[in-house]
């Protein structure tokens, strides 16, 4: 028996540009285990996949390591400057993606190969375990709704309290309390998967890659895709895997960790730690990654 932390993916209302992802810690047996490769022909690590139930999201288990976690304001320093001022001498970037530090993944663990999908979500309500049934709409620059219904898109408009209500419902149809959502850390390893790029997928991200309404392109120039979608995917479109098989992590849907926001990483050496530190913490502002449709690209590098 394989004790693994798991977490799965969820996405949260787009008009409070927030989406929310599952984490579970749960013992995976062979008899309950599908292990599958992971898009091995399209280049991407050969990982294990799996789902505990019918219902469940599917999972990756993602393998043990380190990571470099946060970046340099210089990663930022575009970002900041669309927003803020600074005074001369002053370098632009955000100083809440630092410091960058070394964590070691010391807790085993899997994550949802996609965004929670509305019928993933629908499943806990037909049962009474969710009580919010998602508004699906997402309202448009040209103040029309966009339906975002099929049972393949990422669920929205839900809230923090709304997943624990999921979370609670999950862990009830594996029979342990094995669900939760992520922390920070967890989160920001599994999406850079190995990498040290500005994103996973390199440091460009193109439009076939992620759902995201600007794009960066090489000299650091924004432009607006042609055919910007402004609106969700469902989570089986695009080429949009990370080198670990994770999808959408760089923008369609942003996405909650269970870290409470801080002005700096905590710049603590182990995941372990990460996950003590919200221990007994019940509100806080926590903490969102991930990007999204509507936003520019640099929202979506794993380090913001």
């Amino acid at each position: 028996m394989v004790e693994e932390t798991m977490i799965g993916r969820f996405h949260y209302d787009v008009l409070s540009l927030i989406v929310c992802v599952i984490v579970c810690s749960l013992s995976v047996t062979s008899a309950k285990t599908e292990e599958q490769n992971l898009l091995s022909d399209n280049g991407h690590a050969s990982l294990p996949v799996f789902k505990e139930c019918v219902v469940c999201p599917e999972m990756v288990v993602l393998p043990r390591g380190h990571f470099s976690m946060g970046a340099p304001l210089e990663q930022s320093a575009f970002l900041h400057s669309l927003w803020y001022e600074v005074e001369a001498g002053v370098s632009h970037g955000f100083a809440h993606e630092g410091p960058v530090h070394e964590v070691e993944i010391n807790i085993p663990f899997a994550i949802g190969k996609n965004e929670i999908t509305r019928a993933e979500w629908m499943a806990c309500v037909a049962e009474g375990g969710c009580k919010h049934t998602p508004d699906p709409r997402i309202l448009q620059k040209d103040l029309t709704y966009y339906i975002a219904d099929n049972p393949r898109h990422p669920v929205m408009n839900v809230n923090y309290f709304d997943i624990l209500e999921y979370v609670a419902w999950l862990n009830h149809q594996v029979g342990a309390e094995v669900y939760r959502l992520p922390t920070e850390a967890e989160w920001e390893y599994a999406a850079k998967a190995g990498t040290k790029n500005l994103f996973a997928q390199g440091d460009v991200l193109m439009p076939d890659q992620a759902n995201i309404g600007l794009f960066l392109w090489e000299g650091g120039k924004q432009i607006a895709n042609e055919n910007n979608r402004n609106w969700l995917v469902l989570v089986d479109e695009l080429d949009a895997a990370n080198p670990w098989g994770l999808r959408h992590i760089a923008g369609n849907a942003s996405e909650l960790t269970i870290s409470c926001f801080s002005d700096r990483h905590l710049g603590l050496s182990v995941s372990s730690a990460y996950l003590n530190a919200i221990s007994g913490i019940s509100t806080c502002d926590r903490v969102v990654k991930g990007g999204r449709f509507n936003a520019v690209a640099d929202y979506s590098r794993p380090s913001h």
